[in-house]
């Protein structure tokens, strides 16, 4: 079988290595359409978990959802100059439909600022209509040249949240908050350790005031942006003549925010997590938490195993009913296949927690439960199962925020280091490097054209180091901040 031949292990070719956990767990595959990918059920069951988790806390803080067109005038990207000049070299454009050339080119949304901000300018009159908060669930198309499953695709998957509000203040806050959201998810669902941080201006979104990221740290030392939450301003209510009448009588433009996140995040989970053996899903997220591998030699030990299997699937699905949310198992009943061959599935799989029953198990009450993260086994009793898997699905979830926290610290220099041993480290293994930058958009991009390395963020204060540096880790002139370097997806 397929699944039997050994993966390209990370240390000898970890790009290999992550196309061959995505293509083999079955979570992706190439479409036809060069550039662009058909997400398997694996995949798609975790971005499904994913979506309602972040739906809801969408929810919890006000938003509600809706949706825009996927065509969007051409002449609106026109109307902000710093958005048109970020993403025309990345959009689509129609020219014909129906047989005929359209009047105005249509452009398939790579994102959707200017058709939502049209649409709010004809919504709102007054400050009484004002904060508009609304999410939207949605493809997008950018036409990237050199594209990687799920990291980086022509079509991908993602939400889009816009808002609007009276004030700049009330903007900023809206812009960390959903920044805080998405650490809160990335952190609490996927285990997935993040950095928050303010982008440098050569860094923000194209036609933004501030963006800021959460940036995370992938096995091969490289940056990941997760997540992005803008502050927006002025920019797209002055194109589109978005304006409302104040409090006090005068006519202003309303501030407005934009956020997203996207299937990249199953790109990201993959590389935080996985091993030499497969996919390693947080157990929040994976669509299987816990598979039950019956073990048998006869067709009446067979008959007996199922049995008890099928009447522990069912206590545990009570269990779920209790504990909403947890406790999506299934029984691998299929014939033909050891129970071996079976482990390995699973195992490239990610599925957090295996549970094998034979005759002997159940003789004496109990089954082995053999968790994923760290292949340790244990003998459990059958009369406590739904605590017993319960308890070590919530401690996988945790051990894994906690083992790639340590991993990213362990590979982050926050020591004084010369220009010459940074390039060098990112040449070699990579790092998260916190320095002093100067402030200068000529020494950044000096120092990407030199190592391939950026600024992936300013860092919040939380995540900066005890000792402020003094200089530019390029130049050496007096620092301005501390900046977070290194190379990234």
């Amino acid at each position: 079988m397929a699944d039997e031949k050994k993966l390209t292990t990370r240390a000898q070719d970890f790009s290999a290595w992550y196309n061959e956990v995505v293509l083999r767990a079955e979570l992706a595959d190439y479409a036809p359409v060069r550039g662009c990918m058909v997400i398997r059920p694996n995949g798609y069951g975790i971005w499904e978990r994913m979506q309602g988790a972040l739906d809801a806390m969408f929810k919890e803080t006000g938003h509600r959802n809706a949706y825009f067109p996927l065509l969007i005038p051409q002449s609106f990207l026109q109307k902000e100059a710093d958005h048109v000049e970020g993403f025309a070299p990345e959009t689509a454009v129609v020219t014909r439909g129906g047989g005929k050339e359209l009047d105005e080119p249509l452009i398939i949304r790579p994102t959707s600022e200017t058709i939502i901000y049209s649409m709010y300018a004809k919504w709102v009159q007054s400050y009484r209509d004002l904060p508009i908060l609304i999410n939207q669930w949605a493809n997008v198309v950018r036409w990237e040249m050199r594209t990687r499953l799920f990291l980086r695709t022509l079509e991908f998957l993602w939400q889009e949240g816009h808002t609007a509000h009276a004030t700049h203040d009330e903007a900023q806050e809206e812009t960390r908050k959903m920044l805080g959201v998405y650490r809160d998810f990335m952190e609490g669902w996927m285990a997935m350790p993040v950095i928050t941080g303010r982008k440098t201006e050569s860094e923000k979104f194209a036609g933004a005031l501030r963006t800021y990221s959460c940036e995370a740290m992938m096995q091969d030392n490289k940056a990941l942006q997760a997540g992005t939450s803008h502050n927006l301003g002025q920019n797209f209510s002055k194109a589109f003549d978005f304006k409302f009448q104040s409090e006090s009588g005068s006519t202003e433009y309303a501030w407005n925010t934009s956020w997203g996140v996207s299937t990249r995040m199953i790109g990201g989970l993959i590389m935080t997590h996985s091993d030499d053996n497969g996919l390693r899903c947080p157990p929040r997220l994976a669509p299987t938490e816990i598979v039950i591998v019956p073990i048998y030699r006869n067709d009446e030990e067979r008959a007996r195993v199922l049995a008890v299997a099928d009447k522990l699937k069912r206590s545990l699905d009570d269990w779920e009913r209790r504990v909403p949310g947890r406790l999506r198992v299934e029984i691998d009943a299929r014939d033909g296949m050891k129970p071996g061959a079976k482990y390995y599935h699973w195992e490239l799989r990610g599925v957090p927690l295996r549970m094998e029953l034979g005759p002997r198990d159940i003789e004496k009450g109990q089954c082995v439960l053999v968790r994923r993260d760290t292949s340790e086994k244990a003998s459990v009793s059958l009369l406590a199962i739904g605590e017993e898997v319960h308890d070590r699905l919530v401690a996988i979830q945790a051990d894994m925020l906690i083992t790639a926290r340590e991993r990213r610290e362990k590979n982050s220099v926050r020591t004084k280091i010369s220009y010459d041993e940074f390039r060098q480290r990112m040449e070699g293994e990579g790092a998260f490097v916190y320095a002093g930058w100067c402030g200068d958009a000529a020494c950044e991009a000096t120092v990407k054209e030199e190592t391939k390395a950026t600024i992936r963020c300013i860092p919040d204060e939380e995540f900066r180091s005890a000792e402020t540096p003094t200089s530019c880790l390029h130049c050496g002139r007096p620092s301005a901040e501390e900046a977070l370097w290194a190379r990234a997806y």
